[in-house]
């Protein structure tokens, strides 16, 4: 998931310190929803240390099992290849893990992970155009996290807020 629309109101925040805006807390709390429509229910979430995704991260809660939460500085601002390395070193016992970050490493991240886009599948080539922020990324990873590489998942859905009928 990339984090919600974040606020550029205080030019003297680091980019690190930058809250989420109205708009961004909105978002995320309509993606609480969606999430529990759907049963997403995470074993692990790895969240950036930023505070724009920690503030993501709290739209999204309370969870109905609580998960293992890992703030990391290492997933601010990652390449795709620092993401894959985290994903990597998730415990194989984790059957479900979220990952909270920014663009355009989770971006770069998601098209890595469905391999090749198949233009005539249309989310696909949504997911293609672009990753909104608050938008979400659902994978199924039929292996192992340790061997998780480029083109090692199926995409299952991509939902961004704009999406949704309340934020339309």
């Amino acid at each position: 998931m990339r984090h919600a629309k974040s606020s550029w109101d205080d030019p003297k925040l680091s980019d690190h310190a930058r809250p989420l805006n109205p708009r961004g807390r909105a978002a995320a709390i309509s993606m609480r929803k969606v999430l529990r429509d759907l049963g997403l229910a995470p074993d692990v979430i790895l969240v950036s240390s930023a505070r724009r995704t920690l503030q993501t991260l709290e739209a999204l809660e309370p969870w109905d099992e609580t998960p293992l939460i890992e703030p990391m500085d290492a997933l601010y601002l990652a390449t795709p290849e620092a993401l894959f390395t985290v994903l990597n070193g998730v415990a194989e016992t984790a059957r479900s893990v979220m990952m909270i970050g920014h663009n355009p490493g989770m971006h770069d991240l998601a098209v890595a992970l469905a391999g090749t886009l198949d233009p005539a599948n249309a989310m696909m080539r949504h997911l293609a155009e672009g990753y909104p922020t608050g938008a979400l990324a659902e994978f199924t990873v039929p292996g192992p996290w340790h061997s998780l590489s480029p083109g090692g998942a199926r995409l299952v859905r991509f939902v961004a807020p704009r999406e949704l009928p309340d934020h339309a």
